[in-house]
């Protein structure tokens, strides 16, 4: 591009209006085409490449671009259902604010299904029209913004894999409303676009009397579907990864001579395969399988079959219907074995092997005394949840032997289940608010009563349901055919539920616990069969029951329970042919638990109501699973995150009685980071320390003023394994009374950790608690007053103190518990750069920052403000939402202006000549950027986004509140990542 003048293109660009834009768009195309050093962009329209990979998902960006547009137009090959399913919810959205927008699309190779185009007939405020250009192949998408345009070419089409998992190049380019690139594509597709068939039910008739035909022929046979259940060939059925790795720890419990142990597995991930494969490499005499249930067993003896073989005279049934109780496997119900009269029929070491299925239920006394009869060689427990809401623990049953353990999201992210597109939709409001207060009543109780009669009248009234049925019929299912699962409160609202459905022309049947067995099975039968669309429940399909077909679940009901949730979300996850997705829509009162929903969905264990905020701000995907809410549906959450105290002591309390249990002793804290339980950082610092928190759930904990201030500083300073140095050091001292300096240093450099004399200077700070100061809170007596660790000079060695060298040899509880703050510290190490002083992502408090910048005193007891200065550093901290009870002399708005650029203020009454502005200038010290987005919950944590720099010529001076203060630009040396970048400006 030589010999090109720049500043007469920008003085014909500027010949129109909106010079701002005008700048940014000449900056953003200079520093991206040109030379990206010598031309600075300062705005967020620069090009950028589109992979997938690392967290560059075109799907995240074509999401925002939609959020954020006046107008777009998409002009693709190929499009799939699955991808109109994710996009329906922001497409409603901008239909709801009056976006228009366009799609051309085609026939090409009949690859586009004849259900994908009645889908996107659903769409309002779309228009689309099917190219008459043979071979039409392009994947373009288009948006109209103020004054500009966006476009993304590239290879992408409409399809969830080139959105969001396959390795696509995709290019995203910003251009004026004139520029010759814009020019160039809107012509294009205007002619084609003019020149297009539009999209109407005739059209689409026509196709499918082509399509069967024409798209078998280009298209290979599916196979059966994989991951989710095992692979099938032609002599046998083989396990998938997740159960061969299974598989493989269950055989180590055997070898060990352990007679019991237990898998916990999500919902749809092969259980019941893996207790099959499993009893095929035992080989067992006689096999005994339980569970509670006729239909559990029927299936299960089917799936036995298939992996083990046989005659089918092998596989009986011992039930109330059924007494085959000589077969070589034997399927029984807990309910018919439980009998004195017919568990006497055999004797107690009849089986070799017994599996019982969703074995939380063992904590009953029919399964307590069916498994204390019998005596097998090996007994195997199986669940998806095995947390219990009681005293009983399902862990302690098993001898604390997990063989195997894969959560939801896992399973998920390992593509083992079949896909979600959740949708949190707001209930219906009726005109009448006394109504809707009615409502809320009877849905925010765990126990119903008769005098909520009218409650159940109106929300199974036939407006309630029209409405249910609208945002059905559009957000649709997978495959040709409903079959649906509703979940409400009440078995009477379950009734008058169904009848009403079935009266608006959507056939559907009621079932609850009470109904039989033959009931259950032919209503489920006509679900499969499409004589019925839905199956109204309450608590029935919550486990154990298998329709691998349902391709659409409907809350209707309040979350008491994120296991209960996830239960009864995990009934449509199972892979099915013909089922790409399962759609699910979550209507969203004024639930006063609704805070759960976010925090179910995502498996999150951090307890922060900021995660719990993220996911409904972020919407994030899970491998190909989508999440969504609308407008009303996201304030109802952030309505009862502001009612709720996620840490309270109760919940707490139930999550360190659930490790117990697992555990069969009082937990530690690294029970609760390898069992990826909550991050024990809460537990240890709800109540100073691990050992106060410990004598609140009265254990025999016992240690002396001088012993629980340590505890304190080990807990509050050294937990978060954000630095190694101290930890590594503590740990040598366990075992030794004296530590080398040398010794030292090369321990760090095998643990990958900076080593230089002011990291280890601060380090020697830290643990003689010279860093703190003595009058101001986090105190040295706070943490006991004399050095923890002294280091002598002379000889370059480290010891610690003799108090507590005493302590850690005589008492016992103080031991354990110093022993496991730094065991866990240094597990917790993992997640940090241990090279680096911050990680990128990770948060950090003020006093966390201080201590790594290898500050000489913690200075956060002082008002540092925005930022603080040493020697070497420069530290900056953004709060990005101001709160607006705070002083107006901070009320000013630092901004992002891209993902890599801050318009930062300094603080108040500063000239371009105060020495603390010429410190961002000067280049002598590293600058580190934490930013967070508010300070909602008191929260006292920054994410660190990464080293940044002043942008030469940017500083201005300026007024505000009649004061003067200094703006300027900071770059960032690698860009915000996409989803915290959104997550903090929205």
């Amino acid at each position: 591009m030589a010999g090109v003048d720049y500043d007469q293109i920008l003085k014909h660009l500027r010949s129109g209006d909106n010079d701002q834009l005008v700048e940014e768009i000449h900056g953003s195309l200079l520093n991206g085409y040109v030379d990206q050093d010598e031309f600075a962009t300062v705005g967020d329209l620069g090009p950028k490449l589109l992979t997938n990979q690392a967290g560059n998902q075109i799907w995240n960006q074509l999401r925002h671009e939609l959020q954020t547009c006046r107008s777009y137009i998409f002009a693709v090959a190929f499009v799939t259902d699955a991808m109109i399913s994710c996009l329906k919810p922001v497409f409603k959205q901008l239909a709801d604010h009056g976006v228009q927008g366009r799609l051309l699309t085609s026939d090409y190779l009949y690859f586009n299904q004849p259900k994908a185009f009645n889908e996107l007939l659903k769409i309002p405020g779309l228009t689309v029209r099917i190219a008459k250009v043979d071979g039409f192949h392009q994947k373009g998408y288009i948006f109209q913004h103020d004054g500009y345009q966006t476009i993304i070419i590239g290879s992408a089409n409409l399809t969830e894999n080139a959105l969001m998992r396959n390795y696509e190049w995709s290019l995203q380019v910003n251009s004026l409303n004139n520029g010759d690139i814009t020019r160039q594509v809107s012509e294009n597709i205007e002619d084609e676009w003019r020149n297009a068939q539009p999209l109407t039910d005739q059209w689409i008739a026509q196709y499918q009397l082509v399509y069967q035909k024409n798209h078998q022929a280009a298209q290979t046979v599916a196979k059966m579907v994989k991951n989710g259940q095992p692979e099938i060939n032609d002599e046998r059925i083989e396990p998938n990864q997740m159960q061969k790795d299974a598989l493989a720890q269950i055989a180590q419990l055997r070898e060990a001579g352990k007679d019991r142990g237990l898998v916990i597995s999500a919902t749809g991930t092969g259980k019941t395969y893996l207790g099959a494969f499993d009893v095929r490499s035992a080989k067992p005499k006689r096999m005994l399988f339980l569970a509670h249930r006729e239909e559990i067993l029927r299936k299960s003896a089917r799936s036995f079959q298939k992996v083990i073989g046989g005659s089918k005279h092998d596989y009986g049934l011992y039930t109330g219907n059924a007494h085959e109780k000589d077969a070589k496997y034997l399927f029984a119900t807990v309910q018919t074995l439980q009998d004195d009269a017919r568990l006497q029929e055999f004797s107690p070491t009849e089986f070799d092997y017994i599996l019982v299925d969703e074995v939380h239920h063992a904590g009953a006394r029919s399964y307590q005394k069916i498994m204390h009869y019998f005596k097998p060689r090996f007994y195997l427990g199986m669940t998806a949840t095995p947390e219990r809401n009681d005293d009983f623990s399902i862990f302690e049953l098993f001898d604390y032997n997990v063989a195997y353990e894969i959560r939801l999201q896992q399973a998920l992210e390992a593509d083992m289940l079949c896909p979600f597109h959740y949708v949190g939709i707001s209930d219906y409001q009726f005109a009448d608010a006394k109504v809707n207060d009615e409502i809320a009543s009877y849905q925010n109780v765990a126990s119903h009563h008769k005098k909520e009669v009218q409650a159940i009248e109106h929300l199974t009234s036939a407006e309630r349901v029209r409405y249910i049925l609208q945002q059905t019929e559009y957000y649709g299912y997978s495959g040709s055919k409903l079959h649906g699962l509703i979940f409400c409160a009440t078995v009477q609202e379950a009734n008058q539920l169904a009848a009403e459905l079935t009266r608006q022309h959507h056939p559907a049947k009621a079932l609850a616990g009470a109904d039989s067995m033959s009931v259950r099975q032919q209503v489920v039968k006509e679900l499969e069969s499409g004589q019925i669309e839905y199956i109204v429940t309450v608590d029935l399909f919550n486990e154990g029951i298998d329709i691998p077909c349902v391709n659409q679940v409907v809350f209707l009901r309040s979350t008491n329970s994120s296991i209960v949730y996830v239960q009864q979300l995990g009934r449509g996850l199972r892979k099915a042919k013909n089922k790409d997705y399962v759609e699910v829509l979550d209507f969203i009162g004024n639930y006063k638990n609704s805070y759960m929903i976010p925090i179910a969905l995502t498996g999150d264990a951090s307890y922060s109501k900021d995660s719990a905020r993220e996911t409904v701000e972020i919407e994030p995907t899970i491998g190909l699973s989508t999440i969504a809410f609308d407008e009303i549906a996201k304030e109802r959450i952030y309505q009862s995150l502001r009612q709720v105290k996620l840490d309270d002591m109760r919940k707490l309390r139930t999550v360190y009685q659930n490790m117990k249990y697992r555990v069969g002793r009082v937990p530690r804290l690294l029970d609760f980071m390898t069992a990826d339980s909550i991050d024990p950082e809460i537990l240890a610092n709800k109540k100073k320390n691990y050992a106060q928190f410990l004598i609140g759930e009265k254990e025999p904990v016992e240690v002396s003023d001088y012993e629980n201030r340590l505890l304190t500083f080990l807990d509050a300073e050294l937990l978060n394994g954000k630095r190694r140095h101290e930890l590594i050091l503590l740990n040598d001292l366990l075992r030794q009374t004296t530590v080398k300096e040398k010794e030292l240093m090369q321990q760090l450099k095998e643990a990958g950790c900076l080593v230089d004399e002011a990291t280890l200077a601060s380090m020697r700070r830290v643990l003689d608690l010279t860093f703190y100061n003595k009058n101001a809170a986090p105190s040295r007596a706070d943490y006991g007053g004399r050095p923890i660790v002294i280091f002598d000079h002379t000889s370059r060695t480290y010891r610690l103190n003799d108090e507590l060298r005493d302590s850690l040899k005589n008492d016992a509880w103080f031991s354990r518990l110093w022993q496991d703050g730094i065991k866990t510290g240094l597990l917790r190490a993992k997640r940090y750069q241990a090279d680096q002083r911050f990680t990128l992502g990770e948060k950090y408090t003020r006093k966390d920052v201080m201590r790594l910048v290898n500050n000489v005193v913690n200075t956060t007891a002082q008002n540092i403000g925005g930022y603080f200065f040493n020697e070497h550093d420069g530290v900056i901290f953004v709060t990005y939402h101001k709160a607006k009870n705070i002083s107006r002399s901070i009320q000013y708005e630092d901004q992002f202006l891209n993902d890599h650029v801050m318009h930062y203020f300094s603080k108040g009454k500063r000239r371009l000549d105060s020495p603390d502005v010429k410190k961002f200038m000067d280049g002598k010290r590293q600058l580190a950027l934490f930013v967070k987005k508010s300070d909602a919950d008191d929260d006292k944590t920054f994410y660190y986004l990464g080293t940044c720099r002043y942008m030469p010529g940017s500083a201005r001076q300026e007024q505000h509140d009649g004061k003067p203060i200094v703006s300027m630009n900071l770059e960032l040396d690698q860009p915000v990542p996409y989803t915290r970048y959104h997550s903090l400006i929205d």
